[in-house]
């Protein structure tokens, strides 16, 4: 599944809409309550790579306190799992478990740390799942066996409802994804046949799944819209009610922290090109490996080692 981290970094209008895909979902007011103030995460500390973000996932209870469990719960894991290699999974743990605490009452708490515990047994026991050979490849029965075993190793941990609730959304996702590919590929099809079956997943593609579709593109025509705006002038509240319109508050609050997060960015960037032309010119004269040591020296002053594989693309 694909891991969303609250850190989008010299990103063009495509990926932005990818960025902001679940941070505007719609949401279901007559499920959900409004998170009390202490569950406004501030930024997150936790390990170096996630310096300056919020943890991804809006976890939400029921009128009665008790947890609703979605795919914002595993998300909220994965955003935890992806400090995996820079925290020991011990650590890892008992910092998504304090979070929960932090964030949920205290039954709600329970119930989500319950489902913690299975989904990290979960995500071990995929390790054996992927060593079986008939889910190795990128064919497309190779991807159908992998989902499928996939969705049976969940069964060993979640309940049927859990397991649709945490999972389902993007089953179907992939499901619909796999079943176009297959279509596309079938080279005993005219065109015109695939157009057909393809229209006929399209008239069978739930609401849902419909919207998280079109999300990207509605959010690539707002940011060129926004983009507009700027030139003409338009304030940061004009833009944030703009985005507000479009979506919701929280999303507009979001995109303008990808704003703030994708401007840092180029300032650091157009920081690290001037510094580097200055070193390269007091240099000209040093051995190309002292250079290059030199260089170097400049990337690690400005930037971590993830950011630094970042950098080729402006050097």
């Amino acid at each position: 599944m694909v891991q969303i981290k609250a850190v989008y970094l010299g990103i063009g209008a495509t990926a932005w809409a990818a960025a902001i895909f679940f941070t505007i979902k719609l949401m279901q007011p007559e499920e959900r309550v409004a998170p009390t103030p202490s569950a406004k995460a501030s930024l997150f500390p936790f390990v170096k790579s996630m310096d300056g973000t919020h943890p991804d996932g809006h976890l939400t209870v029921s009128v009665d306190d008790t947890l609703v469990v979605d795919a914002e719960l595993r998300r909220m894991f994965d955003y935890y799992l992806a400090a995996v290699g820079e925290k020991p999974l011990d650590e890892i743990r008992t910092e998504m478990e304090r979070e929960l605490e932090r964030r949920l009452k205290p039954r709600a708490a329970a119930e989500a740390k319950r489902l913690l515990g299975r989904y990290l047994d979960y995500k071990t026991d995929l390790v054996n799942v992927e060593k079986n050979p008939q889910v190795v490849g990128t064919g497309v029965s190779a991807i159908k066996a992998r989902m499928i075993a996939m969705q049976q190793a969940r069964l060993r941990f979640f309940s049927t409802k859990d397991a649709q609730a945490m999972f389902g959304t993007d089953d179907a996702h992939d499901m619909d994804s796999v079943a176009r590919l297959d279509i596309s590929e079938n080279k005993s099809l005219s065109e015109d046949q695939k157009k057909e079956q393809m229209a006929v997943l399209d008239a069978a593609m739930p609401d849902e799944l419909r919207r998280e579709r079109d999300v990207p593109l509605v959010v690539v025509k707002l940011e060129e819209s926004v983009a507009k705006m700027r030139a003409q002038g338009a304030s940061d509240d004009e833009v944030y009610r703009a985005r507000a319109a479009a979506f919701t508050p929280e999303a507009a609050v979001r995109l303008a922290d990808l704003d703030r997060e994708e401007a840092a960015w180029k300032s650091r960037i157009a920081t690290f090109q001037a510094e580097r032309s200055k070193l390269n010119a007091a240099n000209v004269n040093l051995p190309e490996s002292e250079r290059q040591v030199a260089l170097q020296r400049l990337r690690e002053a400005g930037f971590d080692i993830k950011e630094q594989k970042r950098l080729a693309a402006y050097e």
